[in-house]
């Protein structure tokens, strides 16, 4: 499947900024699941713009303005062919061993309730996939899925909630692997809605380690494995290390953030010509 997507973000400052630093993880890796056609990010101000790679093996561009500033917007936008790999990522960009993401996260920690939720979902299931697959069946009946919901704190709060968004699940799901001794991380990107829905922004997963097969991403929110209809933008072992946008600015007063995004499947080349 051919997916185009175009987002945009603006960041309108109540003061103009003295200077800023923003951090975009808005640009997709190629790996056996996708592969990039095209992709470039933009930004409307007069900037230095600098491509790096972090820790996690994701690309970041790093915008550095200095000087007076009330406002900027930034576009990331262009192609992506994807492919149904029943879930499990391949060849993707892997700086760390998967142990790393048996670290406990701010967002995405285990209390109590969700430790005892965790070992009684995966309760008689044989294997590590299947406690898995039984983890996530378990959230999508206990937990009521809003699409537009507010961000919790974290994930012992979403729960106690028992509602949220895809965030807020990926969260979950997260703390009750890492809980059952599976490397679990939070995945940012975007899902091609089969609805036909409009979209204002992006979506979220997690992806599991499971021995042998590798890591299998798990979008609890729909009860199902990803498939072509996904777009993987960057991991982290919370929301906050794979967010699409993070800075810093010297003065600014209070910023406001706005964003559209467009994401549609494209056409072939030979549907293009017939």
């Amino acid at each position: 499947m051919r997916i185009k997507i175009s987002r945009e973000m603006s960041f309108v400052y109540s003061q103009p900024a003295k200077s800023l630093v923003q951090l975009l993880r808005l640009t997709p890796r190629s790996h056996e699941g996708q592969h990039v056609l095209r992709w470039r990010i933009s930004a409307d101000i007069d900037c230095a713009m600098r491509q790096s790679e972090d820790s996690l093996g994701n690309i970041v561009h790093t915008i550095s303005h200095f000087g007076p500033i009330d406002r900027m917007a930034v576009l990331a936008e262009g192609e992506v062919e994807t492919f149904d790999t029943t879930g499990v990522v391949r060849a993707a960009a892997e700086p760390l061993v998967p142990e790393i993401f048996l670290r406990t996260s701010p967002l995405a920690e285990a209390n109590g309730a969700l430790r005892e939720f965790a070992e009684q979902s995966a309760r008689g299931a044989d294997s590590p996939l299947d406690k898995l697959h039984a983890v996530m069946g378990a959230l999508s009946e206990a937990m009521t899925y809003e699409w537009e919901a507010l961000r919790s704190a974290n994930a012992a709060e979403a729960f106690a909630l028992r509602r949220g968004g895809a965030e807020d699940y990926a969260h979950i799901f997260i703390a009750c692997a890492r809980w059952l001794g599976a490397p679990t991380r939070y995945v940012s990107g975007y899902l091609l809605r089969r609805d036909g829905a409009p979209q204002e922004t992006g979506y979220a997963w997690a992806e599991a380690y499971v021995p042998v097969l590798g890591w299998i991403g798990f979008d609890v929110a729909n009860r199902l494995c990803v498939d072509e209809a996904y777009v993987r933008i960057a991991v982290g072992f919370d929301c906050l290390s794979a967010a699409p946008a993070r800075g810093s600015r010297a003065g600014g007063g209070d910023e406001t953030q706005s964003a559209s995004l467009s994401i549609a499947q494209a056409q072939s080349q030979s549907q293009r010509q017939n």
